[in-house]
């Protein structure tokens, strides 16, 4: 899966957004996991340091300007209310203060959680440098009125030169931008029908569009709200999907370390045991045994009867033979 995130959307996590950074959290999990790759023209690490200061700056005057006094007619002066509330305001003048005193120290560390998030967001994504013939393609589209692009700035020609040049034919591509550049003017949800056909015509590819990280989430795992539930769910179909023996250890260790399996994963984990020749022939190794062992008995509940009779049949059978103490050696 090809993915691209223009910078606006890297930016608005330092701002005013309906996405939090659980979203750009997931996304690290899917590069680690190797299931999506994440493009990065050079192009859109220079708009996001060119542009970084300017949206904190913009976020912390909004939090430094307001009004955080509330204002009392005299009649109040009688009620014990009064007293509590000017001791209230206090103590959230306080805390105000407090608040944007260690978020300035944040932000001369570079050590703001979006910071450090696309951080290793940057390090971990397909970086595309920006060439000659990139910058030249960008031109030309400017000059004959292509989009994407605004008068005088080549910024996005120059992203979507460098995406046509480093995505492989032949692959789809999602793109993730909030950006007028990028969305119909009939239907501010879908990418312009110029962008459409042109990926269609250079690439034989199609183009699925969302102005935002969680719609994007939503609609390829419209379960998982948390990152860690993320890599939980992809460590249970790499359980599922297992070719080798080598690839089921791997799951089975990944997996050890999550609890709290829902319903569904808990069926998936017990159908690979069952069904999964390459997970099924290993059930008497001693990890693959530890984890099944105590999975059907922490997760009998979840199980259909049928699905538990059969896996712990199954586990049992498996078991290692007892090792007799008093033989001699």
């Amino acid at each position: 899966m090809n993915v691209f995130l223009d910078t606006n959307i890297f930016l608005s996590f330092y701002h005013l957004t309906n996405d939090d950074l659980e979203e750009l959290r997931k996304l690290k999990v899917m590069l680690e996991k190797q299931k999506v790759t994440l493009f990065l023209p050079a192009q859109t690490i220079d708009e996001y340091w060119r542009n970084r200061e300017n949206k904190i700056a913009a976020a912390l005057k909004s939090l430094k300007d307001q009004n955080l006094k509330l204002q009392f007619p005299v009649l109040c002066k009688d009620y014990k209310e009064y007293d509590n509330l000017r001791e209230l305001q206090k103590e959230l003048g306080k805390q105000h203060s407090s608040l944007i005193s260690k978020i300035a120290a944040d932000i001369e560390h570079n050590s703001l959680k979006a910071d450090t998030v696309i951080a290793e967001l940057f390090a971990k994504a397909t970086r595309v440098d920006t060439s000659q013939d990139i910058v030249e393609g960008a031109r030309l589209r400017m000059s004959v009125g292509n989009p994407p692009g605004k008068d005088g700035s080549l910024g996005d020609a120059v992203n979507w030169e460098s995406l046509l040049a480093a995505v492989p034919d032949e692959e789809d591509l999602y793109l993730i931008a909030d950006d007028r550049d990028y969305f119909s003017v009939l239907n501010e949800s879908k990418p312009k029908e110029f962008l459409v056909r042109e990926w269609d015509t250079k690439k034989h590819a199609k183009i699925f569009f969302y102005r935002r990280l969680a719609p994007f989430f939503s609609d390829h795992y419209p379960d998982i709200k948390l990152a860690s539930e993320l890599e939980k769910e992809m460590a249970v179909q790499q359980l599922v999907a297992s070719g080798n023996f080598m690839t089921t250890h791997s799951a089975i260790s990944k997996l050890s370390g999550f609890e709290n399996f829902s319903e569904s994963q808990a069926h998936e984990i017990a159908d690979a045991a069952l069904l999964n020749s390459q997970v099924n022939w290993i059930l008497s190794d001693d990890d693959v045994q530890e984890f099944m062992a105590k999975f059907i008995s922490e997760y009998k509940n979840k199980l259909d009867p049928e699905t538990y009779e059969k896996l712990a049949s199954e586990v049992k059978e498996n078991e290692p033979e007892p090792v007799d103490e008093d033989i001699p050696f």
